[in-house]
């Protein structure tokens, strides 16, 4: 029998478990078990004017009062060792004066199956069961009763200690799956709150993205056209009475479009957070696919690092073409390919829907409206 667990709730400590009330009523049993037989063999003694009555009145108390001292003291290794050879020495020598004695040794038997090891746990119930037997016939001569009483008092006592390590094994077992269910919440717990952050990042990139997007194509675009408007209208009318405050108008507009266009520059496209810029433009193509558009992006050259302000620039341009594309250009099949040359990067966007007219390219402001 393995003593090892038994040793956890010896004397005065307990191991917590779900089982703790357990132990502790068969720790609190085991001695009042002790005391009550002591109690036994010293009343026995004055009450019955056995021979030897005081030194084993003596011997009883000193051995009671050692028990209880050492319970309080909660001793270890050597000094328990120690303890527990003083009180067997203590037993033996109530056993050499009294007969009554024998009745300790159930208590004896429990001692050393609880604090010592195996296999001496087991020599010393052994040797309890011997010396019980033996004195109880050196003071009353052999008998059945006097042989099978502690031969019964051992097996019992064994099979207690049996099943006290059982009950110690199922509450081990019971705290090692409550540990691994609260390991198990800890990680779900810390699943749940590492997926709400990616959540929330996800969430404030699209954000970014979006605004980045609606900036560019709606504000940027406008104060661009704007501009140019009020280009051309200088350009035609350079007489006008009001061209003094049209070319203040144009130049608040161009303050206004190189604010709108830092803005745009300080929400860095979120594209390109954690990735390099041709895994930012493959992630623009990815979101522009659709049933009816199918866009590819396609690097060409050795990718090498560029600064943040052109890589965030090359984005926002893919991105304001492909929505363009998208929106616009009715094509099924779209390409963004970025050219890495030695002393250059390109960036063409190539697709197959609706075009416009090239000339008006070419003509001036003032031709364009």
């Amino acid at each position: 029998m393995d003593a090892r667990p038994l040793r956890l709730a010896r004397l005065g400590g307990m191991h917590r478990s779900p089982l703790t009330p357990v132990f502790a009523g068969l720790q609190v049993s085991m001695h009042v078990l002790v005391g009550a037989l002591t109690a036994v063999v010293f009343l026995r003694a004055v009450l019955l004017d056995a021979p030897h009555k005081v030194p084993v009145a003596v011997l009883s108390v000193l051995f009671i009062v050692g028990y209880l001292f050492g319970l309080s003291r909660h001793w270890h290794g050597a000094k328990m060792h120690v303890w527990l050879a003083g009180g067997t020495l203590v037993w033996l020598a109530l056993m050499w004066l009294a007969p009554d004695a024998a009745y300790i040794a159930f208590g004896m038997f429990f001692l050393y199956l609880y604090l010592l090891r195996p296999p001496w746990n087991l020599i010393g119930v052994v040797f309890a069961t011997v010396v019980a037997v033996v004195g109880t016939a050196a003071h009353r001569g052999w008998s059945v009763a006097g042989v099978v009483g502690p031969v019964i008092g051992a097996c019992v006592a064994v099979a207690i200690g049996l099943g006290y390590q059982a009950l110690y094994r199922e509450a081990a077992e019971r705290e090692r799956e409550s540990e691994e269910r609260r390991q198990l919440i800890d990680e779900l717990m810390s699943t749940r709150e590492e997926l709400a952050a990616q959540e929330r990042a996800a969430g404030v990139l699209a954000e970014r993205e979006r605004l980045a997007r609606e900036i560019h194509d709606t504000v940027a675009q406008g104060l661009s056209s704007i501009q140019m408007l009020l280009h051309a209208a200088e350009r035609a009318a350079p007489d006008h009475p009001a061209l003094d405050r049209i070319h203040l108008a144009r130049d608040t507009a161009a303050d206004s479009l190189a604010e709108t266009r830092q803005l745009i520059g300080d929400l860095t496209p979120a594209a390109l957070d954690g990735q390099s810029l041709a895994e930012a433009l493959g992630r623009i193509c990815e979101n522009a696919n659709s049933d009816s558009l199918h866009a590819e992006a396609i690097v060409e050259g050795e990718p090498v690092r560029l600064p943040m302000p052109v890589e965030a620039a090359i984005v926002r341009i893919a991105q304001g073409a492909v929505s363009n594309t998208v929106r616009h250009a009715n094509a099924s099949r779209m390409a963004v390919t970025l050219t890495y040359a030695p002393d250059e990067v390109s960036l063409d966007i190539v697709d197959d829907g609706d075009g416009f007219e090239v000339s008006v390219l070419r003509r001036g402001p003032a031709e364009s409206f």
